[in-house]
């Protein structure tokens, strides 16, 4: 009889590591690589697609997902958190559960982590948690509410969210952020925020927002006052996660915007489109970031004075001060997640570096947005050792986003799975990817890698080119249509004139020189004599009111570029500005 129960159990037990064995072995990809450009050797597949707006991601340690919507409306009150599970192994989610009854407030992102066996839930004003039931998909616990956050306008911030990380100290940590985009907005403090306005100093926001509060892990029931500032100068953090191999925090941090719009005697639109930096920052105790008196500039590599308090794009003065970023990735690219990768299925490389997820943006115009990829930043001793590199890219569905909803998929959150496979999800669908990789670990290289390095050269990764990539600029084509139309009749097709009344085009100063002063000649016409090239004419421009601000810029553009001239193109907000000037007058 004993014999029998041991065969018995042994059976059993063989049967367990056998399905062990299935559930831990990587599936196999999608053909396509559920559309993901990755590094050689990397696969991927889609664990599940269109569940709802999904922010964040958490993996348990039996290979449940956890995933947060960005609101509980988005699933008619089923809940705001969903849990995932895969029944056979093929690394498709079968069990799809909505859980949770909060209510959400607000617009800011929100989370879910995975501590000590508790599933914690950061929503706007409160962080939550339950203790999870071993083999139980959804908690069966009661609800614990860890967190108040007990400003009374912290719905209407903008930059609030409650991205988690723990120390293996028993510490909790947590962001609040500034409600201002640069402590000057005008919603926030009235006649300061307008074109050249400054901000408030010192900024009263410091006292209690845009920092890093630690807290009491072991706690629940917390104020912001049962905590201690940990850091500050930073405005807006996302994604934030403790770094095992060298104990520290880290937190990617959203930059300020509206640079061109409040201070356009300082910064173009092209320096707006791509300052300031979004930054990957080592969050020491007692570490000042400089918001909102500073930010990086990650052209210059260095922090430089935010023009509010006096800078104009060079001057550093006071930020000196302030600590430098470990990364600087270029502006508005709206890094929402950090991810450290401790498991064992990736090459060694991507143990000693971080992941980040942007989201993308939304104002950079009037040049093509940016960003919506996942990189890798390779690190040494808590400093990048190269520059950032792409790791996924695909989620765009196009070439150029020239608005942020062109873009099919924006990434989001980063977890990394039992078996070492890293998850990533998207906040438009709700698209979870579980990236793997069947090459060879030991002969991974940078080769391998070449791939990646190419694609930086596409429109939502590449610097722009301040004339070429401008969005706004006029359309050749559309010009050359337009020009026919409206101007070959007297300056003739080929730009040359009339050789009586009508001066050429080709060659001519007022054509390739200021281009404002052209602008108000074609927009609003011309009369009496001009001297061309040395010679007098003494024709009538009509003024061409009736066409747009972009098919003036095309016109422009068209007989800047052509005829032999070599001058910039136009763009329709410069047509715009001349127009309303003339308008008031």
């Amino acid at each position: 009889m004993v014999k029998g129960l041991q065969s018995f159990f042994s059976y059993v037990f063989v049967l367990g590591l056998l399905a062990c064995a299935k559930v831990s072995q990587a599936p196999n990809p999608d053909p396509d690589n559920a559309g993901l450009f990755l590094p050689d050797g990397f696969v991927a597949l889609a664990v599940v697609d269109s569940i709802g707006r999904t922010r964040h991601i958490a993996v348990n340690d039996n290979g449940d997902i956890y995933a947060k919507m960005s609101y509980n409306d988005a699933m008619n009150g089923a809940g705001g958190t969903v849990g995932l599970r895969d029944l056979n192994g093929d690394g498709k989610a079968d069990s799809i559960v909505y859980f949770g009854d909060y209510i959400d407030e607000g617009r800011s992102a929100v989370g879910v982590t995975l501590h000590n066996g508790y599933l914690y839930t950061s929503l706007v004003r409160k962080v939550l948690r339950n203790k999870l039931t071993p083999g139980q998909l959804v908690p069966e616990s009661e609800t614990e509410l860890v967190l108040t956050d007990t400003d009374p306008n912290v719905v209407k911030n903008w930059h609030t969210t409650k991205p988690l990380a723990f120390d293996h100290k028993g510490n909790m940590y947590v962001p609040f952020g500034s409600p201002s985009d640069a402590c000057q907005d005008i919603m926030q403090y009235g006649p300061v925020g307008i074109p050249g306005g400054q901000g408030l100093d010192p900024c009263p926001e410091l006292e209690e927002h845009a920092g890093i509060w630690r807290f009491d892990e072991n706690r629940i029931g917390l104020t912001q006052r049962d905590g201690y500032r940990f850091a500050t100068g930073i405005r807006s953090v996302v994604g934030m996660q403790w770094n095992p191999r060298d104990e520290s925090l880290y937190a990617v941090g959203n930059g300020i915007d509206n640079f061109n719009t409040i201070f356009p005697e300082i910064y173009t639109p092209w320096q707006a489109a791509v300052l300031p930096s979004e930054t990957l920052m080592k969050v020491n105790e007692g570490t000042d970031y400089g918001w909102p008196y500073a930010y990086y500039d990650q052209i210059q590599e260095k922090n430089v004075l935010q023009p509010g308090y006096g800078g104009d794009g060079n001057t550093v003065g006071r930020a000196a001060e302030f600590a430098d970023p470990v990364i600087g990735f270029p502006g508005h690219w709206a890094p929402m997640e950090v991810h450290f990768y401790q498991g064992d299925q990736f090459p060694e490389r991507y143990k000693h570096g971080a992941f980040v997820a942007f989201h993308g943006s939304t104002d950079r115009s009037p040049y093509p947005q940016a960003g919506y990829i996942v990189c890798f930043v390779p690190l040494e001793s808590g400093r990048a050792t190269s520059g950032w590199e792409v790791f996924a890219d695909g989620f765009t569905g196009v070439d150029t986003v020239v608005n942020t909803s062109d873009a099919l998929y924006r990434p989001m959150g980063l977890a990394t799975g039992p078996d070492g496979s890293l998850y990533i999800s998207e906040s438009n669908r709700g698209k979870i990817w579980r990236v793997m990789f069947k090459g060879d670990r030991d002969k991974f290289g940078a080769d391998d890698l070449i791939g990646m390095e190419l694609r930086k050269s596409r429109s939502y990764i590449k610097t722009p080119d301040p004339e070429k990539d401008n969005l706004q600029r006029g359309d050749e084509l559309k010009g050359g249509i337009l020009y026919n139309t409206y101007c070959a009749s007297c300056h003739q097709r080929n730009g040359k004139g009339d050789n009586n009344l009508f001066p050429p085009l080709a060659g001519s100063d007022w054509v390739t020189g200021d281009a404002d002063r052209l602008i108000n000649i074609v927009l609003n016409g011309m009369e009496g004599p001009i001297e061309v090239l040395g010679k007098s004419y003494n024709g009538l421009m009509p003024h061409n009111k009736h066409l747009d601000d972009h098919s003036l810029a095309s016109v422009l553009t068209y007989i800047r570029t052509n005829f032999g001239n070599a001058a910039t193109p136009v763009d329709a907000p410069a047509v715009g500005k001349i127009r309303l000037i003339s308008e008031s007058e």
